[in-house]
């Protein structure tokens, strides 16, 4: 594997999947960003969808001391405002659903990785110039594996995430895979909501270890 030369995509490459995960109660999303590293995962995305999401990041980053080596960003960003909150709560990186150029100023002024959504080709090559090393391709199930190969066949330089209705099964992710992408994004299909309300952790912990088994046949 060809040296990327940020340790974060290094990272996303290495293990080929990040969850993306959002909750309003800090002991569930410890307990899912636990499970998650146990499972193997060491880039987590929790994202800004409840009014106390910064409180919750801020708690997990709290106890990122005992995860070594894990990356932990923010996601659904689509203010400067909202990117100067989390990157003050150390967020590792930024995530926007959408190609907003103030948030990519922002981060790239702190320093911070940035990731973009893109759904055009005109996207993609706009977050390139931007400065962008990785785009996300959202939403995943309306663009497709293909919007990825022929992104690809023009901007191969990019790295490419795509994000919703990723799916953890072997047919799915050899399909997304084979059309080149870096990594992908995993929110609900993962995070079966009976597993969480029920506390049943380690059926979640089984279900990343499996998915990220099956990235490796193909990543």
């Amino acid at each position: 594997m060809k040296k990327l030369f940020n340790p974060i995509l290094e990272i996303m490459s290495e293990t080929g999947m990040i969850p993306v995960f959002s909750h309003s109660d800090v002991a569930k999303s410890l307990s899912v960003m636990t499970a998650c590293y146990a499972g193997g995962i060491r880039v987590f995305e929790f994202t800004d969808r409840n009014e106390n999401s910064l409180e919750v990041f801020k708690e997990l980053k709290k106890q990122a001391p005992k995860f070594p080596g894990l990356y932990l960003g923010i996601g659904t960003i689509f203010t400067q405002e909202q990117a100067q909150s989390f990157i003050e709560a150390e967020a590792d990186f930024i995530v926007s659903p959408a190609l907003i150029p103030e948030v990519a100023e922002i981060s790239e002024k702190a320093e911070v990785m940035w990731v973009p959504g893109c759904g055009t080709i005109t996207e993609v090559y706009q977050a390139k110039k931007m400065g962008a090393k990785l785009v996300k391709a959202f939403p995943g199930n309306v663009l497709g594996p293909e919007f990825i190969a022929a992104a690809k066949s023009v901007i191969p330089d990019l790295h490419y995430m795509p994000t919703g209705g990723v799916e953890p099964t072997s047919e799915n992710l050899e399909r997304w895979f084979k059309a080149g992408v870096t990594c992908v994004g995993m929110g609900s299909q993962l995070f079966k909501k009976e597993w969480i309300e029920k506390e049943e952790y380690q059926k979640l912990q089984g279900a990343v270890s499996e998915t990220l088994r099956i990235i490796k046949k193909f990543n």
